[in-house]
């Protein structure tokens, strides 16, 4: 794919990513794929670097990433695949063809939540308080996720004239043969003004890859700055529920490519859901007084101290019971 992209309302400005390298004639390392995994990076340096805060070891962090990772993906693409099943039905092999898109975020989250309680009660660690850290991660790992769309020409919304309002070839629209009438009147309209402004051959929409990102970035940096003065385990989880849902929610409106449940947008609906019951929570939690010592980075502070103090009571007793001897 090497069509161009131009923002006309930034200086015209034209971009040609490509979608990868080449490796041969039946081989493409594709960019969407190193992007996920960078965010993936990213997110786990991040959680290996703050762990501690937290509670909680490295090891605790890597052998959780080793069974979330897998599973996250793996349900990322069969909440997609089960979206679009109308054409994953008729063309099986292209299910575990996930090198060129095709993976919906909310799977993921799904899979590694399951993944997560199973990992806190073989650990025997804070679910709380480890959702508060995989929620930072989930934060940076979407705000870079989200420049594979870019690089795809996917994930784009409906037409603007806005300051950030992107051009893109028209092939990249995919119009279903289910199309609904609101769907093939934005397509009319895009069109439309492609024939008006003098651009035939692409569509100017909404970049709403770049939206979502910086919205995540923004997430970020508040929560974590937050995530240092937390009142209590899973804080910060609903904290990101609620950001993220806000935001997907509206940025969702945006968008060309939704899944839809009957007349919903799937991810729209859930988002809103999600967003209102985290914000529910939170005004509940706020109301009640909470202790810092009950923090579990706290509990394993105390509990550290207090087995370090019956180390050296009995290191001083055998001392002592050693110089008797002598």
């Amino acid at each position: 794919m090497t069509d161009k992209i131009i923002f006309p309302n930034i200086g015209g400005l034209e971009l040609n990513p490509p979608d990868g390298i080449h490796i041969s004639e039946s081989f493409t390392l594709y960019f969407y794929g190193m992007i996920i995994a960078l965010g993936l990076v990213l997110a786990v340096v991040y959680a290996l670097r703050r762990c501690n805060q937290f509670g909680f070891r490295q090891d605790d962090i890597l052998d959780g990433v080793l069974w979330v990772v897998p599973v996250s993906v793996i349900c990322a693409r069969l909440y997609y695949v089960l979206s679009q099943w109308d054409y994953y039905g008729s063309n099986l092999k292209e299910i575990i063809n996930i090198r060129g898109g095709g993976l919906a975020i909310y799977g993921a989250v799904i899979g590694a939540a399951i993944c997560v309680v199973i990992h806190c009660k073989i650990k025997k660690i804070s679910l709380p308080a480890l959702l508060d850290l995989v929620a930072l991660g989930f934060l940076i790992g979407q705000a870079v996720g989200r420049w594979g769309n870019f690089i795809n020409r996917e994930a784009f919304g409906c037409y603007s004239d806005g300051l950030f309002a992107m051009r893109v070839a028209e092939a990249n629209l995919t119009v279903p043969h289910d199309a609904s009438a609101k769907f093939l009147e934005q397509v009319d309209v895009l069109r439309q003004n492609a024939i008006a402004g003098g651009y035939e051959g692409y569509i100017q929409v909404h970049p709403t890859f770049l939206y979502e990102s910086l919205w995540n970035v923004v997430g970020f940096v508040a929560l974590h700055f937050l995530s240092k003065k937390r009142q209590y385990d899973g804080q910060i989880a609903l904290g990101y529920v609620a950001w993220y849902g806000l935001g997907r929610a509206i940025i969702e409106g945006l968008r060309m490519d939704s899944l839809y449940w009957g007349p919903f947008r799937a991810s729209q609906l859930l988002a809103a859901v999600s967003c209102f019951a985290a914000v529910v929570v939170l005004v509940v939690m706020a109301f009640k007084k909470h202790r810092k010592e009950n923090l579990f980075v706290n509990r394993v502070r105390i509990c550290r101290e207090m087995q370090e103090a019956v180390e050296a009571f009995e290191k001083e007793g055998t001392e002592e019971e050693n110089a008797e001897e002598r």
